[in-house]
């Protein structure tokens, strides 16, 4: 079943939900890190699929009191786990402001979180998770207040489904500090002690003096004044930036492997990871989609710091620690490449940026640039450029807060650039292990290539595949 958007949400409630204790207000400064990322936010989602009293599909009027009741307990929980969890991680109860310097700081003031509570006349498994601009999009992940860092809605569904969508602002959290939030959060909702306590020494990621960095980071990183303006024409009305979420089975990661895998001189292979071979496929795929083969061919790959820093407290550090090392070549090299070719090219640069050096060597080329705003270089160009954030670390499964294991739970990204963005996380269904779902953010014209071009290897993400039909 599938209704595409043709749905109408409804809030019933708004309120804001702060910390449960009471903490001094004061000032938290963004680290270097934290000042590449531009405004931006990000929202995630996760459905709950839960079962109604009479077991046919929907709420009947006699079910619809002991169900509201129900929802009410749920959002109860929510509101108790979210103001615990806001007394350790009260960066996301704060607001962005300004200082002086015209940088972002945060107010840890205690303001809250932003928490509404909605209804929506639709099922969950008509819920086209396929395109989340129709389903997902403004209707069940809000839209942040401008200072505030996080937003939540909650949305019961006339199945008796639940979905929570939360947004938050990039520059106060990456990816892997929202998870240990969502985790903690869970955890709290159930009256369980945290897993996680946040860390939020700044000094971690202090610059050093007398600073340094490699003159290739002047190549990936520009102070945004300094970049050329956008190409003339604006924006391709024809072919906007769309999302899709589809899923990639286990075999076909397998198979991608082995086609980026190098065969060596003897029986030694060089043996590429699933994200190399994934992405170096798709790096091919966006070079196919230009007819000017001198056109250069972007792609970025996020890698997180934490683990080349190798610091122990920075395991549970809140923040962002992210560099964004990106690879660029003509679309005709990428054509006539084999897959192997160009995932030893992807393999190579993330390995020259997955390094103590290079984070340390980029905390310093912040220092020595500030306090002009800057940004990587692969958000300026006149071809095709996107970013894959590996998601592979989602810990969907965990978020669980009383009422089981959510049955999807995705990233949503519409940053609203010119560059796409990719994101692999793990399948939610226990039954397909190994499996991917992809969410992606690319040009239309893109995305219609992939689907003629790549069906086999990129499927629609449907209700029957996450196991929703009755």
């Amino acid at each position: 079943m599938d209704v595409g958007g043709d749905f109408t949400v409804t809030v019933i409630k708004k309120e804001v939900v702060a910390a449960a204790l009471p903490a001094q207000e004061h000032w938290l400064p963004l680290s270097n890190l934290d000042l590449l990322l531009p405004a931006l936010d990000v929202s995630v989602f996760f459905c709950y699929k839960i079962d109604i009293p009479d077991g046919d599909g929907d709420v009947d009027v006699d079910d619809e009191e002991e169900y509201f009741r129900g929802f009410g307990s749920m959002v109860r929980a929510l509101k108790r786990g979210m103001a615990e969890a806001l007394v350790s991680y009260y960066a996301f109860g704060g607001e962005v402001v300004s200082n002086s310097a015209g940088e972002a700081e945060l107010l840890c003031n205690n303001r809250g979180v932003d928490f509404m509570e909605a209804q929506a006349d639709v099922r969950l498994d008509g819920l086209n998770f396929y395109n989340p601009d129709l389903t997902i999009e403004g209707k069940l992940v809000p839209n942040k207040k401008k200072n505030g860092v996080l937003s939540v809605q909650v949305t019961k569904l006339k199945c008796g489904g639940v979905v929570v969508g939360c947004t938050f602002d990039h520059r106060i959290a990456d990816a892997y500090s929202a998870n240990m939030f969502f985790v903690s959060w869970a955890e709290l909702a159930r009256c369980k002690q945290s897993s996680v306590i946040p860390s939020f020494r700044r000094s971690l990621l202090n610059p050093r003096r007398p600073g340094s960095f490699h003159p290739s980071l002047n190549g990936m990183y520009a102070p945004i004044a300094s970049l050329p303006p956008p190409p003339p024409g604006g924006v391709d009305h024809d072919h906007p930036l769309i999302s899709r979420i589809y899923y990639v089975t286990a075999e076909q990661l397998l198979l991608l492997q082995t086609l980026a895998t190098r065969k060596g001189s003897s029986s030694y292979n060089y043996k590429r990871t699933k994200l190399e071979s994934f992405s170096a496929f798709l790096w091919k795929m966006m070079a196919e989609t230009e007819s000017d083969d001198k056109k250069i061919c972007k792609m970025g790959i996020i890698v997180d710091g934490r683990k080349p820093l190798s610091h122990d407290r920075l395991s549970s550090y809140f923040g962002n620690v992210l560099s964004i090392p990106f690879g660029e070549k003509t679309s005709q090299e990428l054509k006539e490449q084999p897959l192997s070719w160009v995932a030893d090219e992807v393999h190579d640069y993330l390995k020259a940026a997955a390094t103590k050096e290079h984070f340390l060597g980029l905390i310093d080329w912040v220092e020595a640039h500030r306090p002009q705003p800057a940004i990587t270089k692969i958000y300026s160009s006149d071809g095709p450029a996107f970013v894959v954030s590996s998601g592979q670390r989602f810990p969907a499964a965990k978020v669980d807060f009383g009422w089981g294991r959510p049955a999807l739970g995705s990233y949503h990204f519409p940053w609203g650039g010119e560059a796409g963005y990719v994101m692999p996380m793990p399948s939610p269904n226990p039954a397909t292990d190994g499996d991917w779902l992809v969410y992606m953010h690319l040009f239309r014209r893109q995305i219609d290539f992939i689907e003629t071009e790549a069906s086999h290897v990129f499927k629609p993400l449907t209700s029957q595949y996450l196991n929703l039909l009755p």
